[in-house]
């Protein structure tokens, strides 16, 4: 299947901000992690055996473990609309999952399904909390579940107060049934320009729960999420890119962490500077950057 910005959104927070993964694993499958537990992704690539011998190359949102006192496999799929076929998808990338790791002693062929979840960002009174497999064997039935975590559910302060900061990006799903409105009224409008998440961020990162590369995150990939729900709506797209900040610094969040510069050699060149005891153009050559980026960054 082909993939859609929503997805790329979907996989980057998994990826870039780890910290995000376990409320909503809590959330979903009724966890208690603490939050300390190591997390270890798998390649989205997997390959399905067809019974002609053909493989077909399938990919995932997401399939990863969870290493803490036990360790759990999970596998996340991100779906934009409700499809009568995922249901078909999750059964095919979970027994390829558990072939990849399966392990032959003997005469015995031993397979573990990992614990599957789907966050749908549009949905209905129909959608299901809890949707179900069921493997007819020879003398039974094997049924597990699969859980959904449905975004229209949780109003902003509900994810919030559970931390569920992972949603946020996919927050605007709740208001799309209502663009038009507020395309043509800036009083309504308002009301979806409220500064309220970018505050709360900021809280957030000031109190050390998230730090400022997450912070950055979250923000851009609203935006994109922004850019391509409401493409049609140029008022609804300015409005609430300039409560939002609009583009991060281009992503610089995400640049500084893939050039290898840590958060706290940043932080401390930035306080060096501030304190008067490093000049600007000695802390942006330690940074390999211009003296008008570093002041970006200030």
């Amino acid at each position: 299947m082909k993939n859609t910005p929503y997805d790329d959104v979907f996989r980057t927070l998994l990826n870039g901000c780890k910290q995000l993964v376990i409320p909503i694993i809590n959330e979903a499958f009724h966890e208690k992690y603490t939050g300390d537990e190591e997390i270890i992704f798998f390649p989205n690539e997997h390959f399905l055996n067809r019974q002609d011998g053909a493989e077909v190359e399938r990919i995932t949102d997401t399939c990863f473990i969870v290493r803490g006192k036990i360790t759990k496999k999970y596998h996340w799929e991100c779906q934009s609309t409700v499809d009568n076929s995922m249901m078909v998808r999750i059964f095919e990338y979970n027994a390829q999952i558990a072939l990849d790791d399966g392990e032959v002693i003997g005469d015995v062929l031993t397979v573990e399904f990992p614990n599957s979840a789907i966050l749908y960002l549009r949905s209905d009174m129909k959608t299901p909390d809890i949707m179900k497999i069921c493997i007819k064997i020879p003398g039974g039935e094997i049924v597990y579940d699969v859980p959904t975590l449905k975004v229209k559910k949780y109003s902003i302060q509900e994810i919030f107060d559970k931390q569920l900061l992972f949603l946020i990006p996919f927050y605007i799903f709740t208001h799309e049934s209502r663009f038009s409105e507020y395309d043509k009224d800036e009083s309504k409008l308002e009301s979806l320009m409220d500064e309220y998440i970018k505050n709360k961020l900021e809280e957030l990162c000031n109190n050390n729960v998230i730090d400022e590369f997450t912070k950055c995150t979250i923000i851009d990939m609203a935006n994109k999420v922004l850019e391509h729900l409401a493409e049609d709506y140029d008022k609804i797209k300015k409005g609430v890119k300039s409560v939002m900040g609009g583009k991060v610094l281009d992503y610089e969040a995400k640049r500084i962490k893939d050039e290898g510069i840590s958060q706290g050699k940043l932080e401390t060149l930035i306080g060096l500077v501030k304190d008067g005891l490093l000049p600007v153009e000695e802390a942006a050559k330690r940074l390999q950057k211009s003296v008008d980026e570093f002041k970006m960054l200030l």
